[in-house]
């Protein structure tokens, strides 16, 4: 039988606790972009109800994310906006099951997504 001393266990449980709380913090960010099945009506749908609640200038034409000058980019670039906006919910990128999550920055160029 294996005997552990009571220092031993109090500082297992220590370092347990600080390790649980840096993998908290390191918790990968998400971004909120539009399925690739997504229809083109959907996509334009998500857009026009987005910019309803976001800044939309960026993907305008001029814009620092109008190129390229595709539904599916716009609208990823929107929903991710409104996402953000909205405490990074779940709910806040469904989009009518359109939305999905990234873990990876979907930023590209000068066109920077908020995180």
């Amino acid at each position: 039988m294996v005997k552990i001393s009571l220092p031993l266990t109090i500082l297992f449980v220590f370092l347990s606790l600080i390790m649980i709380n840096h993998l908290h913090a390191a918790s990968p960010k998400t971004w909120c972009v539009a399925k690739l099945t997504a229809a083109n009506v959907q996509l334009q749908e998500n857009i026009n109800l987005g910019c309803k609640r976001v800044d939309c200038r960026p993907i305008r034409h001029g814009g620092y994310c109008f190129n390229p000058n595709t539904l599916l980019n716009h609208a990823s670039f929107v929903m991710n906006a409104y996402y953000q906006s909205r405490n990074r919910t779940q709910k806040a990128c469904n989009f009518k099951n359109t939305g999905t999550f990234a873990t990876t920055d979907p930023s590209f160029g000068s066109c920077k997504y908020r995180s």
